[in-house]
């Protein structure tokens, strides 16, 4: 995500390396280069030039003390105009009513009803809500299912008329069936085409109407770039939507739609969607992206995201296993199994400061656990509770149950074990403390 754009706005920067202070010249070269950027990245042309406008008149108005490097200074001038651009702050979805009716619009193809699944499974776990999923997608029936499918794997239920095709009608059933079953919050999913047409806006204007609606979330597709952002206002004109979801940016995004939705539309981007796992789900803020966009990382998403995984009884019952040198192949399986929900490998990585350049061409398979996975599940549970049964018999019949081979059978026990010890060490912190001891008498 944003790897292009990252480094070619890095390449920019280097412009004003070694410069002794910001002048007009050196931040005019600095700039055309940025604006290039930004360009490529898929930006709106009018949109690039007044952001470099701006950064060039914060930047010739800024007291350079001599400690800070120019280009330190352009990097933080830059960062806080991207994240002024995309919004400034984070924007949470509106709950107001009981029940509280959200309506859905978009495109064919931009991740709507998955989405619709996602912001049910986030709102009932984050805000406690009692979600109702509404199909209204009455000319695709696989979006009907599809719906269905996303909503047993959440445990929510999805209301639908089959051979209704009116879904005016539905989405009104379907609020008044919420209030009979104390359901206190309704998403309807509604139809979409390929490109927009009449038919298709009268239709959604025709259920925002009859539903009136709490919230109104556009839903569009990162990766068509600046063709989002068109789509995006054709949809504000008709429907004066609240707020912009963008879906697949852990694809290979330029950024562009990101950067220019908030400033063509004038809504903010609400939430962001990071895969095809009902977990990749994001909030969208605004400084945390201009970060990723700059390269420095993400570490507050990528420690809410664990927070989101890890439950407190789970770590208390993991630290008393360490410390008594019971952690078995179950317990690091289930943590490898709850890294896996946190989202894309590669992407989780980028998340750490300097690991998406160093990672830049290194392709991270989100399947990179299968032959872990593959190795633990052909131990019996005898072995996977005590690893010190594994003698060479028990390891060949395990490489032969898990299509490995012994050297990779052997590699993993003996990361296993090494994890182990470095977990028990930094669990009870007594070696740890004598580590630092050392060091300090050196």
């Amino acid at each position: 995500m944003f790897e292009n754009l990252n480094e070619k706005l890095e390449r920019s920067f280097k412009l004003l390396k070694g410069q002794g202070k910001i002048t007009e010249i050196n931040v005019a070269e600095t700039l055309k280069e940025v604006r290039r950027a930004l360009l490529d990245a898929d930006v709106n042309f009018k949109i690039a030039k007044s952001f470099t406008e701006k950064v060039k008149e914060e930047a010739l108005g800024q007291n350079v003390l001599n400690a800070v490097k120019p280009g330190e200074m352009m990097v933080k001038i830059v960062h806080d105009e991207l994240a002024t651009l995309m919004g400034g702050t984070s924007v949470e979805v509106n709950l107001q009513g009981n029940p509280t009716v959200i309506l859905m619009a978009g495109l064919q193809g931009s991740g709507k009803t998955t989405f619709s699944g996602k912001l049910a499974k986030f709102l009932k776990s984050k805000k406690g809500k009692n979600p109702l999923l509404v199909a209204c997608d009455v000319y695709r029936p696989a979006a009907i299912d599809q719906l269905k499918v996303l909503g047993e794997q959440i445990n929510v239920p999805v209301y639908s008329e089959p051979g209704n095709l009116d879904p005016v009608k539905i989405a009104k059933a379907a609020i008044k069936s919420a209030k009979e079953n104390n359901q206190n919050l309704v998403i309807v999913d509604t139809a979409g085409r390929l490109a927009i047409d009449e038919q298709m806006m009268n239709e959604i204007a025709a259920v925002k109407d009859a539903i009136n609606p709490h919230e109104i979330l556009f839903v569009v597709d990162s990766m068509t770039g600046q063709d989002a952002v068109n789509t995006a206002k054709e949809f504000n004109d008709r429907l004066d939507f609240d707020g912009v979801i963008l879906t697949k940016l852990d694809g290979d995004t330029r950024g562009g739609a990101a950067i220019s939705i908030r400033s063509v539309v004038d809504k903010p981007i609400k939430f962001v969607g990071t895969g095809e796992k009902l977990e990749a789900l994001d909030v969208f803020h605004p400084e945390r992206m201009a970060d990723r966009i700059l390269g420095m990382g993400d570490i507050v998403s990528l420690v809410e995201r664990a927070q989101e995984q890890f439950d407190a009884d789970q770590a208390r019952q993991l630290q008393k296993k360490l410390a008594k040198n019971t952690f078995s192949f179950n317990d690091f399986l289930s943590q490898i199994q709850q890294i896996k929900k946190m989202g894309n490998l590669k992407d989780l990585a980028a998340m750490i400061p300097g690991m998406g350049k160093a990672l830049k061409d290194i392709d991270i398979d989100d399947d990179a656990f299968k032959h872990i996975e593959a190795i633990i599940h052909s131990m019996t549970p005898t072995e996977r509770d005590n690893p010190a049964l594994l003698n060479g018999t028990r390891r060949k019949r395990i490489a032969d149950g898990s299509g490995t081979d012994i050297q990779e059978v052997n590699r993993l026990i003996k990361q296993f074990d090494e994890t182990r010890k470095m977990m028990r060490m930094v669990s009870s912190g007594k070696n740890m403390r004598g580590m630092m001891g050392n060091m300090k008498r050196r």
